[in-house]
């Protein structure tokens, strides 16, 4: 090709002729396929699932609704609710919670260091011997009351940016921090209490509907989320500090009082305490209708 347009510009044609004939032709983009369920693009980290946006809304009512209809699944295999706040959050919702880390020094430090909340990065043996008012302390005991492991959260595929990724993974795995400093238990009633504070603190979708799962409860605990527990989630959620930035891992051996005054986070009441009471009530009612029965000759 550069010899032949060397040739042509030595010849005695007509300049022209010569400008026409020597043009460059122009550069044209190669032709790429329409992204497809049959042509996805390469992952872009390790795990990610590239999601068509009809893909991406099917899951994410399949996967709501698949969890308000059998909500005790949904407790124990957490793959609904994690597929629920990926497809819900992407693009909007995550991407503001990273830069909501940005603002803050210690949101920049997480994102650069990317620490990951496991058994292998924390030992719990030695949070077991902290003393018993630190928060180091506190998260172990509330992982081996209610019998939780932080090995359980699945990793995340269907977010396409890499950073935001780590900001839903970062999510999930400190999910058991905010339970153990607020000291909800993981019981149905008190995830849907957690979970309306995250959606109002958060900001994320998922959190806002999996609070729906407050009408698959009894009729008590519906009347106690209303009067209790969603005022409570509320007011918190509002008032305290956006706990994505939150470096928990620097925070371990704090006085556990000082963190929650500090993140602006008060107590719920105790919903295993109101729980245990209510069973007591129960059992000391049957009791005195067995008695009643045995004084009328009932029995």
């Amino acid at each position: 090709m550069s010899l032949l347009r060397s040739r042509i510009l030595n010849s005695n044609l007509p300049r022209e002729l010569i400008a026409t004939c020597t043009l460059t032709p122009p550069h044209r983009e190669p032709h790429h396929r329409q992204f497809s369920v049959l042509n996805r693009p390469p992952p872009n980290y390790e795990g990610h699932v590239p999601l068509t946006k009809t893909e991406r809304v099917g899951m994410a009512i399949g996967s709501a609704v698949l969890a308000f209809l059998n909500p005790r699944r949904a407790e124990t295999n957490k793959d609904l609710i994690a597929t629920l706040g990926e497809t819900t959050s992407q693009p909007y919702f995550i991407t503001r919670l990273r830069d909501t880390m940005l603002l803050t020094p210690s949101g920049r430090r997480i994102l650069r260091l990317r620490p990951r909340i496991t058994s292998s990065t924390l030992s719990l043996p030695h949070l077991r011997s902290l003393p018993k008012n630190t928060l180091g302390h506190t998260y172990a005991l509330w992982l081996d009351r209610e019998g939780v492991s932080p090995d359980t959260r699945d990793a995340v595929k269907y977010i396409d940016d890499e950073e935001c990724a780590y900001v839903m993974q970062r999510y999930r795995e400190c999910h058991d921090f905010y339970h153990a400093i607020t000291g909800l238990p993981v019981w149905r009633e008190g995830e849907v209490a957690l979970k309306g504070f995250e959606a109002v603190n958060l900001g994320l979708p998922m959190a806002g509907l999996s609070v729906a799962a407050v009408a698959t409860l009894k009729k008590g605990e519906r009347s106690r989320f209303w009067g209790v527990y969603g005022p409570w989630a509320v007011e918190n959620g509002v008032g305290a500090r956006c706990l994505i930035d939150v470096f928990w891992e620097e925070l371990l051996e704090r006085d556990v009082g000082e963190v929650r005054r500090e993140l602006g986070i008060e107590m719920p009441v105790d919903l295993r305490g109101v729980r245990k009471a209510e069973r007591e009530r129960r059992r000391k009612g049957r009791e005195e209708g067995e008695r009643s029965g045995d004084g009328l000759g009932i029995n």
